[in-house]
């Protein structure tokens, strides 16, 4: 990851400074490196994995649209929970990444190299990152009742702005994670205008997270170029397993396919809610798959409980860091 990227990834992900760590540039490479790491580290548990069901803890500050660590990939393996093995990595047939991480689970499926996709990156962070300084924008956690109609807030919002002189303002959904949690992003105005009328739009929490720009939206139109440059210059091959995209919750078919979705991935909202109904639909009666989050933070097992308790209930967290006896005890 060093030569690749130019600067000592290991030694900032261990000893900071923090700040460094959850710019954007910075922070969507370590998660991809970290992730990765943790599918390594998963690939030579011994069977002390057997019937774990949860673990890990969060992570800071991030570069998703979720706290940094939250854009891992996700893996699903069929082997059932009495019978985990150092082999479940050669048993998953599913894998998804939130944001960035889909980077990580399209290696992890082998469609891209890791130098390639760790390249494309640092392309894609560094234009995002890019991107973020250009308006003041961000995006803001929110957790609504029944009764929240989030397009209606946003429109209101950006009305909100046109007034403030702002032209063409951006305030939408840019992540959907479970039901009634969405992340807004947009211009900060519109932004801060929700969180002051957060009762009147139904909002029960709407908090503004620690990113620096409005990923997912419209505002990242000028990452789009330099990552479409880069994905044509790279080799991508048809995933040996299903991978999930986040654009719309679907498999990804074939190399062509990765290469468009990851793209417009930059500018469009990351369906994870809908992402987990595709991954864990099955007959009733079927047993649901035996879950890891790879990476650091374990935000994906907390959505994926209240997207479906039943899936989560053979989920656990493996991070390439933490000494899985500490964990235990």
């Amino acid at each position: 990851a060093e030569k690749v990227l130019g600067y000592d990834l290991l030694s900032l992900c261990l000893e900071g400074p923090r700040d460094a760590l959850d710019r954007t540039q910075h922070c969507q490479p370590a998660v991809f490196v970290a992730s990765l790491a943790a599918v390594e580290k998963l690939n030579h548990l011994q069977p002390e994995v057997r019937g774990s069901r949860a673990g890990g803890r969060g992570g800071g500050g991030g570069g998703s649209g979720l706290p940094r660590g939250a854009a891992e990939a996700a893996l699903g393996s069929e082997a059932p929970l009495g019978s985990v093995s150092p082999q479940v990595v050669e048993r998953c047939v599913a894998a998804a990444g939130y944001s960035v991480g889909e980077f990580a689970a399209l290696v992890f499926a082998g469609a891209l190299s890791f130098a390639e996709a760790l390249y494309a990156v640092k392309v894609r962070a560094e234009a995002m990152q890019k991107a973020s300084e250009a308006v003041p924008s961000g995006m803001l956690s929110v957790v609504g009742r029944r009764e929240a109609n989030y397009k209606f807030a946003c429109l209101e919002a950006r009305k909100h702005c046109e007034s403030l002189g702002i032209e063409n303002p951006v305030c939408t959904v840019s992540n959907y994670l479970f039901p009634d949690s969405r992340v807004i992003a947009g211009h900060l105005q519109a932004l801060e205008f929700l969180q002051e009328n957060a009762r009147k739009y139904y909002f029960k929490r709407a908090k503004m997270l620690p990113v620096s720009g409005a990923f997912h939206t419209r505002l990242m139109e000028p990452a789009v170029e330099p990552l479409a440059e880069v994905l044509k210059s790279i080799e991508i091959q048809k995933p040996l397993l299903c991978v999930y995209s986040n654009v719309d919750g679907k498999k990804y078919m074939h190399s062509k396919h990765i290469e468009k979705l990851l793209v417009k991935q930059v500018v469009s909202p990351v369906l994870w809610e809908q992402t987990m109904h595709s991954v864990y639909e099955r007959k009733q009666g079927t047993e649901f798959p035996y879950t890891y989050e790879v990476g650091p933070g374990n935000q994906l097992g907390a959505i994926l409980k209240q997207c479906n308790l039943k899936a989560w209930k053979q989920y656990k967290h493996v991070d390439a860091l933490e000494d899985e006896e500490a964990e235990d005890t």
